[in-house]
Order: structure tokens, then sequence, then C-alpha cells
């Protein structure tokens, strides 16, 4: 599905649409809305349009359908696997200027929301009423809450409080025909037909573009308890894990992360400083939250009488706040730090949580095989783990050749753990070569069959999550 060159008709109906100052056809422009942080993939649209309101998405989709143009919506670019890319040109929708809190309901514990507003102020926003949304990606400082409705985003809480679906209630969506549905209802309980909102979370911009986000709230826990926990062998951190919750224990985050990991984004921030002794090949980021902290000191001591069972170096307690924003900092930064080091793919398999150190053979065994380095982190109480696999001095050859039948392997014994492909990042462009790893084709035949439903022109982020085969 490549397009033509749009005409200079549909420019400016564009034009009219969104007015002058927001149609974009400049080189420079269309290069930057060509990527998000997806290896070194670069797909510039033919042009880029930032509508205000949900009525101007509808006209710009609708006009697209009509001339059978792509389209593909594209949030705060922080993406993973490439859903956003306009890997077949047309038109670059960004949603940045649909950016308001619409409402904060406290009576009701919702929130309505536009999805161009950046998920940390969002969650700032309702913090600043007492209230509580738990979804935490790492990119929250920048990543947008439509996108993470987009991807079904998670983050290191997710352990304890769920990932996006958990918290999404209602949805305005514009079809890829230019209607505008409500799909569900801000209750939260709702069994009146099926559920096209959950549908809609997690299907990457493929059957509807979001205009308006109804999300559930959380009173806002007042205290915490962190730790990191060093370990000497990094297949006993991942056994950990399991342990913690079968001793009864719940955290409201625990994080995996590999020597490399650490000090890479150590020596990339600067002003972070975690000692790591010799011999340590893995931390556990550990943290309890609640309201009571002689509950969560109790919580925490029950955690250290489990740690003791493994080989583990000392344990750092963040005692302040400025200690453990630190350690935040450190982990959120990891992506970035491995990036700033080479070019890398990325990939997001989970696995049920007691199976984490079989993955993480598996990954290892993957890259002495096929001649590749990975760095592992992820957020492991869920058992969804990162494999950062670095091109390094790779050549370009085996880059191209040797790692995906390594990523293959990987996800192939993913699968064989009773895993998935992808805990958060989504399939989009990068991964989609693999779902039949995870699906039949009557899997995959159903879920194409509702996309042709909801787009029989394929106009909307056309390319993504289905092989090319099917």
């Amino acid at each position: 599905m490549i397009p033509e060159n749009i005409s200079n008709e549909v420019l400016n109906e564009l034009q009219n649409i969104v007015g002058t100052d927001y149609l974009f056809v400049d080189a420079n422009v269309l290069s930057d809305y060509g990527h998000d942080e997806t290896e070194d993939l670069s797909f510039a649209p033919q042009v880029v349009v930032k509508p205000k309101s949900t009525s101007e998405v509808s006209a710009i989709v609708t006009l697209a359908n009509q001339h059978q143009i792509p389209v593909t919506p594209i949030g705060g670019r922080t993406g993973l696997s490439g859903g956003a890319l306009s890997v077949y040109g047309g038109i670059a929708l960004s949603t940045e200027r649909l950016n308001q809190i619409i409402a904060i309901d406290a009576k009701n514990l919702q929130v309505t929301t536009q999805p161009g507003v950046i998920t940390e102020v969002l969650r700032d926003a309702v913090a600043a009423q007492g209230l509580f949304y738990p979804v935490d990606p790492s990119s929250q400082g920048s990543c947008f809450i439509g996108g993470n409705v987009a991807e079904n985003s998670g983050g290191a809480r997710a352990v304890k409080y769920g990932v996006t679906k958990d918290y999404v209630l209602n949805l305005e969506v514009v079809l890829p025909t230019g209607e505008i549905i409500w799909t569900g209802a801000n209750t939260l309980k709702n069994a009146t037909g099926y559920n096209l909102t959950q549908l809609l979370v997690g299907s990457e911009g493929t059957l509807g573009i979001v205009t308006q986000i109804v999300l559930k709230l959380l009173p806002l826990p007042t205290a915490n308890v962190l730790l990191l926990v060093p370990f000497y062998k990094a297949e006993q951190a991942c056994e950990a894990v399991s342990a913690i919750f079968r001793a009864g224990i719940t955290p409201s985050a625990l994080e995996f992360m590999e020597r490399d990991a650490i000090t890479w984004t150590a020596n990339y921030l600067g002003e972070v400083n975690v000692p790591i002794g010799d011999n340590v090949q893995a931390h556990l980021l550990i943290e309890v939250d609640g309201n009571y902290p002689d509950i969560l000191f109790q919580e925490a001591e029950k955690i250290m009488h489990v740690l003791e069972a493994y080989e583990i170096d000392e344990v750092l307690f963040a005692d302040t706040d400025e200690q453990k924003n630190a350690l935040w900092k450190l982990r959120r930064a990891v992506s970035e730090a491995v990036k700033a080091n080479s070019i890398y793919k990325e990939e997001d398999a989970v696995v049920p949580r007691y199976e984490l150190p079989n993955l993480l053979t598996a990954v290892k065994k993957a890259g002495e095989k096929y001649g590749f380095q990975s760095v592992c982190y992820g957020h492991a109480g869920d058992g969804n783990l990162h494999i950062n696999i670095i091109k390094g001095n790779m050549s370009d050859e085996a880059w191209q050749n040797e790692v995906p039948k390594g990523i293959t392997e990987i996800f192939e014994a993913t699968v064989a753990l009773k895993g998935t492909l992808s805990g958060e990042h989504g399939i989009g462009w990068v991964q989609k070569r693999y779902m039949p790893i995870a699906f039949n084709a009557l899997h995959l035949q159903l879920m194409k069959q509702i996309k042709n439903i909801f787009d029989p022109n394929n106009i909307l982020n056309p390319g993504k999550i289905f092989p090319d085969e099917i």
C-alpha cells in the first residue's frame, strides 16, 4: 500500500480542516515525525497534520478514507516496536494538540482526558487531588496517555496495580471511516454487549483513533519502602522474584537489572552513584507501598528473610526521597543509556514469573549461538523481561541475518514457557514477522477479519501487527 503523491487538492482540504499553521510538508518536520525510539528506523510521512478536536480528526480520517490514503496516528514518539512509523507514507496525524485534561471527578475516582496529555502530567494532576493513576511506563515524562492506551502500556507498578487496560472505562474513538463512537460506559462494571473498549486498548492505532479517555483512579498511597538488592548470580535474582510472592508479599514494584544495565546507566547519567561489588551480576529494585509505614517495614523485613536463601551483597535501603528518586531515575533511564551505547533491538517477552530464570537462560544461550551481546532488565514481578540486543561491533550482515534467528529462538522458548512475545511494547512494525510463533493461522485470520470490519480500506496504521503473508 504505497500511495501516490498526495494531491494539492487533498493538501488544501487538510489545510482547511486544521489551519495553515498545523499542516506540515517541510522535509525536516517530515523526518522528525518519521521515527520513534525503535532502533534507527525512519519512515517519513508525506504530510503531518495536528488536529485540535475530535471533529477535526474525523474530517481528516473521512478525507483519507475517501482517497485511500494511509493515516498513522502519532503520539509522543516514544514507542519501541515501530507502531508510530509511517511505513507507507501518507498522513501522519499527531495528537499533540489534543492535550487537555477535561475533568477530574474526585467523587467517582475518574478522570477524562484527551490522548495528547503526557502521562506524568496526568499522574501529577490527579495526585494533587489525592488520587492515583498507577500506570508508570519508564517514558512517562514524555509519552502520551493515548499512546499508552494504543499499546496497553505497563510500567514498574503494574505488578501490583495492573496495566493500562485495567483503568480504561470508556473511549471516544474516530473510526477509520470517520464515524465517532463511545465504546462503553463510565461505570466500574459493564456486561452489556461485546467489550469494544478493551478491544481498542492495545490495538496499536489500527482500529480507531482515540480522542477521549475515561480512566479509573485510586486513592493515593502515602508511604513506601524501597530497597536495592545485589545478587552474585543473575539467575538467583530471577528465582527470588517468585519466592517473594510465594511468601505472601505483593510489592508495588519489583524490577530486575543486569550489571551492565546499572553500570551503563550510571555512566550515562553521571550523577547517580551506586556501589557495585566486583562479583555482582544483577540487582532487584523492590518497593512496597501503602498508608501504614509500620506494616511496610514488616513487609520489607519479610522480604529480607526470603532473600537470605540467596547469595546477595549488602542491601541498600533508600532512606530519603532523594535516594528513592535517584534509584528510580537510574531504572527509568536504562533504555536511553543502552541506546546511547549502540544501535539495539529491544524485545519485551513475558513469561509466568516462576519461569523468568529459564527465559534469561534462553536469551543468553541465543546470544552465544548467534554472536550478540544482550543487556536485560525489566518488570520481573510480571515476568516481563526487556531484552536489549546490542549491535556494537557486529557486521551489518550479522545484524540483519543472524540476530533475527536468535530472536526467533528466544520467542520460541518464551512461548514454550507459556509466555508471549510482548508484555507492553506491542507488536507494531518490527515484531510482526514473529507473530506466527505465538498464534496459528486461525488466530491471525480472526484478528485480520476484525481489522477488515473496522477498516475495510486498510488506511489506519497499515503494515502493523500482521505478518506480510497473512
